[in-house]
């Protein structure tokens, strides 16, 4: 059974960094594309990274340059690394796994505010 638990979200201030991780089990990172996807409040779930099986990471277009995603098959663990955050990154930061379908963890607050 796939499950996946994001941590590391929490209040940042502007122009910071923070680090995400999602711990999946009954996922092999072979097979598997795993990515990030964001929900803002009143907005749509946003795409915001995805690396696949082989290591080749994609970003959102929002993301990209200040985002960077990565994943750890030792203790199958996936990290977004943020920086340069911005309140529009304000969100709440969902970890997915895709195989033949998509599974989601249950997210974690990301608030970047002065």
């Amino acid at each position: 059974q796939v499950q996946l638990v994001e941590s590391g979200g929490c209040l940042v201030q502007p122009g910071g960094s923070l680090g995400l991780s999602c711990a999946a089990s009954g996922v092999s990172f072979s097979v598997f594309i795993m990515g990030w996807y964001r929900q803002a409040p009143g907005k749509q779930r946003e795409f915001v990274a995805q690396i696949t099986s082989d290591g080749l990471p994609n970003y959102g277009a929002s993301v990209k340059g200040r985002f960077t995603i990565s994943k750890d098959s030792t203790n199958n663990t996936v990290y977004l690394q943020m920086n340069s955050l911005s309140p529009e990154d304000t969100a709440v930061y969902f970890c997915n796994a895709d195989y033949y379908r998509r599974y989601w963890g249950q997210g974690t607050q990301v608030t970047v505010s002065s």
